[in-house]
């Protein structure tokens, strides 16, 4: 079933593709910066509430 993607799925596919690079990014860090870490995921995460 072939068929145009609508705009509004374009923007929530890419919306996701890019929470999921920013999560990989967030867990590939240095481990002296794991706290920075945990403050950032806060952060991010009281953003999206």
């Amino acid at each position: 079933m072939a068929r145009k993607l609508t705009t509004k799925e374009i923007k929530r596919r890419r919306r996701a593709v890019n929470r999921i690079k920013e999560i990989k990014r967030l867990n590939f860090v240095p481990p002296m910066k794991a706290v920075d870490v945990e403050a950032v995921k806060a952060e991010f995460a009281a953003k999206k509430a």
